[in-house]
């Protein structure tokens, strides 16, 4: 068996905390692991590691290694050049796994990133039922019994008459509004729509030949024989649709088990909300919180301090850029903020003042018209990559430990107090050799300042 692990996603609804390019699979949301540590724990359980498979987009994919090493050192990890969605990522990924399985025609396990399920045991009873169904010839989808007419899940409608240990799909149906979700409770035949399926390789090419030719066409100028990259030219061309839409709609060989585990779709504060812990009155307070007399609220403080009087039914998220403050019953509506930043071409949405790389993190904390001061924390062992920048010169400052500088042919030990200037167009890298952390205070001066203007020559994180 293959599992495919879904990486993608901008997790709009979870901001400020998530943002374009530190979405929310990434994030541990007060938990030991992140969404996507999680995840690949879970599959773990009945999947040899290196037949896990995650997905992502190509700006993620650092990110995605890092947090994997420790799971699996030589975890795979395909990039997208391009996001769209979720049926060509599906595609490619299974014409990859028939490339380089050594079955005949594998089962793969296809889940997203961003699930919380606590009950490992019942997950795999329920994957180990599917995987009948699927060597069947069947594409398997899992079903959660509604406990409520949630409005923000699409729904899954089943024949009456068992099918194995599953049931024949009748219709998928699209998110309901709220008399009409009390309706599908009431009928007893509706199921929410986990997002997660199984499939023998070749029954999941089969359906997408006759249910999209459009993408069953392109992926068949895919070749895996020789690296594991997805092409831009090629992956650009395929359309931008869902699993749902080019597929399992249309299908008629679609089956559904019941899932038999603990499910939450983490999508929005609410969700978080109602799988955290809370004290007396009704509150999820993580970070500094100080509070007097509130009920109901969620609270959550990255750095600063929230005081909070009175409040009930209230969701209030604190980053270093960024507040956001509603109602419980409205953390649906942050993806409209979240969009209109992005039409506003605000980098709110894009990205966070402090941003994670696979050797530590950076947080910006000036800037201006030709300037930009970083506080720059290395992690033990780790290397940025052998670059260059053709706008823009830098000034080092050691504020913590010894740092390892290669500046154009030299290289320097320095140590707390000490600097170094780099110029336009220099080749340059820091390391830290020591088992301290590292920090060095950046000051980058020049007519573009983006992240965009590196050039990489060697990095120890395969971003060449």
């Amino acid at each position: 068996m293959y599992s495919l692990i879904l990486a993608g996603g901008s997790g709009s609804r979870l901001w400020p905390l998530s943002r374009e390019l530190y979405p929310k699979q990434l994030l541990n949301l007060n938990m030991e692991q992140s969404l996507l540590q999680s995840t690949f724990q879970r599959v773990a359980c009945f999947t040899p590691s290196e037949n896990i498979i995650s997905i992502t987009n190509i700006k993620h994919v650092s990110n995605v290694k890092y947090q994997l090493q420790d799971m699996c050192k030589n975890a795979v990890v395909l990039a997208e050049p391009v996001g769209k969605n979720t049926a060509p990522a599906i595609a490619v990924a299974a014409k990859y796994i028939s490339t380089v399985s050594k079955e005949e025609d594998p089962v793969v396990l296809v889940v997203p990133s961003d699930h919380l399920i606590k009950d490992l045991a019942a997950f795999k009873t329920t994957v180990m039922r599917a995987e009948k169904l699927a060597k069947e010839g069947y594409i398997v989808t899992f079903g959660i019994q509604p406990t409520y007419p949630e409005t923000g899940y699409g729904y899954i409608n089943i024949e009456q008459e068992k099918l194995l240990d599953g049931f024949k799909v009748k219709q998928f149906v699209e998110k309901p509004d709220a008399y009409t979700a009390q309706k599908y409770i009431d009928e007893g035949t509706y199921f929410w729509n986990a997002g997660i399926f199984m499939f023998k390789v070749s029954t999941f090419m089969n359906e997408l030949t006759k249910t999209n030719t459009e993408i069953a066409e392109k992926l068949n100028n895919f070749d895996f024989t020789k690296s594991t990259e997805i092409p831009y030219i090629l992956f650009d061309k395929m359309p931008n649709i869902s699993i749902d839409y080019a597929v399992m709609e249309k299908s008629d060989k679609i089956a559904l088990v019941k899932l038999e585990s603990d499910w939450n779709d983490l999508g929005s504060w609410q969700a978080i909300y109602e799988v955290s812990e809370k004290d007396a009155n009704g509150n999820v307070f993580i970070g500094n919180i100080l509070d007097e007399k509130s009920k109901n609220t969620f609270a959550y403080s990255s750095s600063k301090l929230i005081s909070t009087i009175g409040l009930e039914d209230t969701v209030i998220v604190e980053t270093e850029d960024a507040v956001l403050v509603c109602k419980t019953n409205n953390t649906q509506d942050v993806k409209l903020i979240y969009e209109r930043l992005r039409k506003m071409n605000n980098d709110t949405h894009k990205v966070h003042k402090t941003v994670y790389r696979p050797w530590g993190y950076y947080t910006v904390i000036a800037e201006g018209n030709g300037f930009l001061t970083k506080k720059i924390h290395v992690n033990p062992k780790q290397k940025l990559s052998l670059q260059s920048h053709n706008h823009r010169s830098e000034h080092w400052v050691v504020a913590l430990g010894n740092a390892t500088v290669r500046k154009g042919d030299e290289t320097l030990e320095l140590t707390v107090g000490q600097s170094v200037d780099i110029a336009v167009g220099e080749k340059h890298s820091l390391q830290n050799l020591s088992n301290e952390d590292v920090e060095i205070i950046e000051l980058q001066q020049g007519s573009i300042l983006l992240e965009e203007d590196i050039i990489r020559y060697e990095d120890m994180y395969g971003r060449v």
